[in-house]
């Protein structure tokens, strides 16, 4: 992962979208004084100058403003081992001290993605991975984390392990809450991916969608996770709306202002579920609660 762009990112796909972007590497000759300019000008001369990159690539397509902030992330020389109390954003990332690191090599199932159990029943794959996630980490603080690259949203992308040496990424893979990433995962992890495939362990127990591929698909429930959040993640908040099935059979949802939210508890095995929008519960066939 020293190349840039070569690590996308879970969020968006293997790849980043047609146009968004360009693609040189500021760690190529070819394209220094071009990167160095658009860093270290002041910003008014940026946004009345106009750069044309080296010959024979790819021309400029993104913002001046924005396209300084990822080349300051792509130049910026990777900082030493980090390591403190972690908060889980996601399957495969979590933040320390503010700072988002993706793991490396694997990607866990996306936030809002659903798979098939061993019964052909739905469950939220993406939110059970962070919920493995959180308690995993919460069993042997604090986390280290040494890096390798910055993903395209400027997310360091690193090896982690617990207190007691553990790889976070290679217990992931074992417990089939992630999945080996052949793009960038060199190799590694193999061993882990066959036990979990081979004991039907947590997305092998039944039918699924790899996450890129998932991604690929359903852009618009992808969750861009680059920035710092307010001291927690997405086990703190987002999907956090409980999908309920009455005696009855009604489905109602319920949202964290409600009367009964708190009382109410979501079993799975019944097909209830967590949603992430109103929006999402009520195409899904949920109704709101009435109070």
């Amino acid at each position: 992962m020293g190349k840039v762009h070569r690590y996308q990112g879970a969020t968006g796909g293997e790849s980043a979208p047609a146009g968004e972007g360009y693609h040189g590497d500021c760690r190529d000759r070819s394209w220094r004084s071009f990167c160095w300019a658009l860093v270290h000008l002041p910003q008014q001369s940026l946004n009345s100058l106009s750069i044309a990159p080296p010959a024979n690539r790819t021309p400029l397509v993104q913002s001046i403003p924005g396209l300084q902030s990822t080349i300051t992330n792509w130049t910026e020389p990777l900082p030493g081992p980090m390591q403190g109390r972690s908060s889980v954003i996601d399957g495969d990332t979590v933040e320390i001290a503010g700072q988002r690191i993706r793991f490396n090599g694997i990607d866990a199932p996306e936030s809002r993605q659903y798979c098939d159990d061993a019964k052909g029943f739905e469950y939220p794959c993406g939110r059970r991975a962070a919920q493995a996630l959180d308690e995993f980490l919460a069993a042997s603080r604090p986390l280290r984390c040494s890096f390798v690259d910055r993903d395209r949203y400027g997310r360091l992308v690193g090896n982690c392990q617990r207190a007691d040496a553990r790889s976070v990424q290679r217990w992931l893979v074992e417990q089939g809450l992630a999945l080996v990433w052949p793009r960038y995962s060199n190799g590694a992890f193999a061993a882990e991916k066959g036990s979990a495939k081979a004991a039907h362990r947590g997305v092998w127990q039944g039918r699924f969608d790899q996450p890129w591929d998932w991604r690929a698909a359903n852009a618009e429930k992808v969750e861009v996770v680059s920035e710092p959040s307010a001291g927690f993640g997405l086990l703190g908040s987002g999907c956090n709306i409980k999908g309920n099935i009455s005696a009855e059979g009604e489905r109602i949802y319920h949202v964290p202002a409600q009367k009964f939210y708190s009382a109410t508890k979501i079993t799975e095995t019944k097909r209830e579920r967590w949603f992430c929008s109103e929006a999402e519960a009520v195409a899904a066939g949920w109704r709101k609660a009435r109070r």
